[in-house]
């Protein structure tokens, strides 16, 4: 089961590099192994709304939560403790901790293009490491 990071997500709704990737990756993973955090959700919100793409943003919304099956999780006023203790530790801004203690809360594997995880004692994959199709 994966937690997938804001990164990856904006990756295929932004059109950019890797977006084929993603794009892989999502089509052959069943979204009831696909998990967002809410953070994620909102900073996805946050971008869309702001370069004007309100309508790609709630077909975002149709296609994974109402129509399909990814989860959406979040950490609780209990988990700050030990969110700022992985940001310490690892020396992680608030978002990547909160996405670090989210797939330890949750027991998942985190997916993100973001190499500052690889510090982290989970780590992260890639949208191909998942697919088999890098080493």
């Amino acid at each position: 089961m994966y937690l997938v990071d804001t990164n990856i997500w904006l990756e295929r709704l932004l059109d950019q590099a890797r977006s084929e990737d993603v794009h892989r990756f999502l089509d052959s993973t069943p979204s009831e192994v696909l998990f967002l955090s809410d953070f994620s959700f909102h900073s996805i919100g946050v971008v869309m709304i702001r370069l004007d793409r309100r309508d790609q943003f709630l077909r975002f919304v149709q296609d994974l939560f109402l129509e399909g099956g990814v989860g959406l999780v979040r950490l609780l006023a209990k988990d700050m403790r030990r969110l700022v203790q992985v940001a310490e530790q690892f020396r992680l801004d608030f978002d990547d901790a909160y996405l670090c203690v989210a797939a330890e809360t949750h027991d998942l594997t985190l997916i993100s293009f973001d190499s500052d995880f690889d510090r982290t004692e989970r780590g992260r994959r890639e949208p191909m490491d998942v697919l088999g199709k890098r080493e």
